[in-house]
């Protein structure tokens, strides 16, 4: 039993040090994100098998707390992303000679 536990930690140690990387690291805020989510998974894959190799149950509630943490935060992360891309409308980027949406101020359709 010795050996898988430290199969085992060894994994969730490699596991949560390549995320902690890629946070630090991660180009962009969504990478981040997506590195964090795993990180939290990790972590309760860590409590999971805590409990599994003690024989106990008295860490669900800490389990919970962290699968919310990691759902609102990616649901706030989500939302930032969201508000942000909709600074950037379709009709400042279009260049000139390109598609613009309909209705916009080069008016109905494509420009010659």
């Amino acid at each position: 039993m010795n050996v898988i536990f430290i199969v085992t930690s060894v994994l969730f140690t490699i596991a949560a040090l390549l995320t902690v990387y890629r946070i630090v690291r991660g180009p962009s805020i969504l990478d981040r994100m997506i590195a964090s989510d795993v990180l939290l998974t990790t972590l309760m894959l860590v409590v999971g098998a805590e409990m599994v190799y003690n024989g106990h149950t008295r860490t669900i509630p800490l389990m919970v707390v962290l699968a919310s943490t990691a759902i609102f935060a990616t649901i706030a992360v989500a939302r930032y992303v969201s508000k942000q891309d909709r600074v950037q409308t379709p009709a400042t980027l279009a260049e000139p000679g390109t598609l613009a949406e309909p209705g916009t101020s080069t008016g109905e359709g494509a420009t010659p």
